[in-house]
């Protein structure tokens, strides 16, 4: 059974004509990392908000068909019944700072505590999820006085404590360097391959293309490519959307069109992929000019 299972969802915020979500269905096995990609406006947040149970309960709005996370139809439950089952990273971490606690170490107990967690287990629990997001050395400090990437790690690691079934990023690394970046893909590929079931809304397609098992991608609400990295990233659709290609694979379908990429080769998500296809390429025509003499 899918952990995740939209089926129809349609979803208009209050004073919209256009709908932000139309007609979207997919499903998410357990222990699966799915990225969301699209431009500005395509639902990425849209479809966070209403897998965490969001939408419509706090947003309002008119909701048409069925967003179903661990078992629950998110419009017959109302947000608190999501709360440890399903964790949510908003883009803005700010927003998500409780304001009433004084250091790193408070912040993440704040959770623990609202959900009941016995006092014994929270040590463990804290000093995990710092060590996940690599605050720890930052445990004393106020959530404050961090930088825009540390307050994001932060964010994490109060929802990481939480152990959650099902993790809903957006725009995890909107704020981090491109180490920063790829340490919490790190983390959440773990946490997936540990049985989490993971949806992160991203812009930055190169940590998709090495981390995802599978990619969705919106355009104007609508779902328009579903399936693996290696597929939807290479599509022609993403140009067409504004959402765009790796830099690999531009540089590899000029190289076609130039005959410098060998036909009916795949287009490549990553660099090795794209030093090891003009490799190729190199090779064969080397071949084709020692034939020639």
């Amino acid at each position: 059974m899918a952990v995740i299972d939209v089926n129809g969802l349609t979803y208009t915020y209050p004073g919209s004509l256009s709908p932000a979500l139309k007609d979207v269905s997919f499903q998410v096995e357990a222990g699966q990392l799915v990225a969301v990609v699209g431009a500005n406006g395509s639902g990425k947040s849209t479809l966070c908000l209403a897998l965490a149970g969001l939408i419509p309960a706090l947003f309002q709005g008119q909701l048409q068909g069925t967003a179903t996370v661990c078992g629950m139809e998110t419009h017959l439950h109302s947000p608190g019944q999501f709360a440890g089952r399903v964790g949510l990273v908003l883009q803005n971490p700010g927003s998500q700072l409780s304001g009433m606690r004084y250091t790193v170490y408070e912040e993440v107990a704040f959770g623990l505590e609202n959900l009941g967690v016995l006092r014994t287990e929270m040590p463990t629990r804290i000093e995990q999820a710092l060590q996940q997001v690599q605050l720890i050395e930052l445990r004393d400090r106020s959530p404050y006085t961090l930088s825009g990437g540390q307050q994001q790690r932060l964010a994490l690691a109060s929802v990481l404590a939480l152990k959650p079934s099902v993790l809903l990023l957006d725009e995890p690394t909107a704020m981090l360097d491109p180490q920063g970046s790829q340490e919490i893909f790190e983390v959440v590929q773990r946490l997936a391959q540990a049985g989490t079931t993971v949806l992160v809304a991203e812009h930055q397609l190169e940590w998709i293309a090495r981390y995802a098992d599978r990619v969705i991608a919106l355009a104007q609400g609508e779902l328009i490519l579903n399936g693996v990295p290696g597929d939807v990233l290479t599509s022609a659709h993403l140009p067409e959307t504004g959402i765009g290609w790796l830099r690999y694979t531009q540089a590899a379908a000029l190289g076609r069109s130039r005959g410098m990429w060998l036909v009916g080769q795949a287009l490549p998500t990553t660099l090795e992929q794209a030093a090891e296809g003009f490799k190729r390429a190199l090779s064969g025509r080397e071949s084709e000019d020692a034939d020639s003499d």
